[in-house]
């Protein structure tokens, strides 16, 4: 069980100090801006940090993946377009993973002949230099193509309450001098630090009401939709881990469904199937969860991705040795539906703390036999 240490000080205190000694470490800041309602508070505390000891314009990242909402690029713009601000607005070619078709697995982002979703932005970053096309790997290239030899720093705003592998890999071992809270991205010269890892969501809201920080509408909009804090998402809405956000673009933002129906393929079945995109309760025709996801590997996988879900379904079945009974195969299945090759929805379920929970006590149990059939 996790155990918590309380200061004497506040979440907004705290946060501030270790802006502040980001600054003191690293001559060049960046901020990683999403629209989101976390780094809105990172980059109005980095932003006054950054005035407070005249180094401004402020440096601010964002990687459009062009399939956004419109109230995140209006907000995108609104920040961008602040007269502290040097953006760095990447709108250059990449492929995104689309959840919703087996056939169509990408959208090429920006692609050169496309209709994209909307114009680029003036003075956007258009050409990709940075040798690589896809999302994740981007925040290293660009600190290797614009900061090469020097000493650079992103501010995040992620934090642990998302998500308990965050929790672990934020807390427990240090990775910039006795800073934990941190990533590198660059062997000795570039590091991703998130000095909000240990807020709450109330924390955030209560910050940016507090400060009457603008923030993306979106929020409001999806809060009186009835969505969930957890399910509220203000980036792209297509990939695996994003696609109950299709349930209520096409009421919310019309115009930005209809311009992503003709972009890539699978989006309007989503969005027409709302819930029922995500099987819920076992169809009648399969006796159990284990023949259902069966099925759905046999008929829905294309050959190219079949074996890999095997082996993962397999070694997850070694791994929980079937203890978590239906809860495993249900997450299977809806890793299946969303053709989730990268196995990144499974991978969100093996850091629940249920999962970690049972792979603990069987490792356990396993060690202690092991030490018995020795002795």
């Amino acid at each position: 069980m996790a155990v918590r240490y309380y200061l004497e000080k506040t979440v907004l205190e705290a946060a501030k100090e270790r802006i502040s000694f980001v600054f003191d470490e690293f001559p060049e800041v960046v901020v990683g801006f999403s629209g989101g309602k976390d780094s809105t508070v990172i980059f109005n505390l980095t932003l006054e940090e950054a005035r407070r000891r005249g180094r401004l314009p402020l440096k601010v990242l964002f990687i459009d993946q062009e399939a956004e909402w419109q109230m995140t690029i209006d907000m995108m713009r609104r920040v961008m377009g602040h007269p502290d601000v040097e953006p760095y607005w990447l709108q250059v070619p990449i492929k995104l993973f689309n959840a919703t078709s087996t056939e169509e697995e990408w959208l090429m982002c920006w692609q050169e002949g496309a209709e994209w979703m909307r114009p680029r932005e003036t003075g956007s970053i258009h050409e990709n230099v940075y040798g690589t096309d896809r999302f994740g790997e981007m925040f290293n290239a660009f600190f290797r193509h614009h900061f090469p030899g020097q000493r650079a720093a992103l501010i995040g705003g992620v934090r642990c309450e998302e998500s308990p592998s965050r929790a672990v890999g934020l807390t427990h071992q240090p990775k910039y001098k006795w800073v934990t809270w941190a990533k590198r991205l660059t062997p000795d010269l570039h590091y991703t630090f998130y000095p909000i890892f240990d807020w709450a969501w109330t924390d955030v809201w209560v910050a940016i009401h507090r400060h009457g920080w603008p923030y993306n509408r979106l929020y409001d909009v999806q809060y009186a939709y009835g969505v969930t804090i957890p399910d509220m998402r203000c980036s792209n809405v297509h990939h695996e881990t994003a696609v109950k956000a299709l349930f209520w673009l096409q009421e919310v933002e019309p115009d930005t469904y209809a311009r992503l129906v003709n972009r890539i393929g699978g989006i309007d079945t989503a969005g027409k199937l709302q819930g029922d995109f995500f099987q819920r309760t076992l169809p009648y025709m399969f006796k159990d969860w284990i023949e259902y996801r069966d099925y759905l590997l046999d008929k829905l996988i294309e050959p190219q991705h079949r074996e890999r879900f095997t082996k993962h379904f397999a070694s997850q079945e070694r791994q929980y040795g079937g203890y978590l009974g239906d809860k495993l195969y249900k997450a299977q299945v809806q890793s299946l539906i969303t053709n989730d090759w990268n196995m990144a929805k499974l991978k969100n379920f093996d850091n629940r703390g249920e999962s970690v929970g049972v792979r603990k006590r069987l490792k356990a149990r396993r060690k202690a036999e092991n030490e018995e059939a020795v002795a």
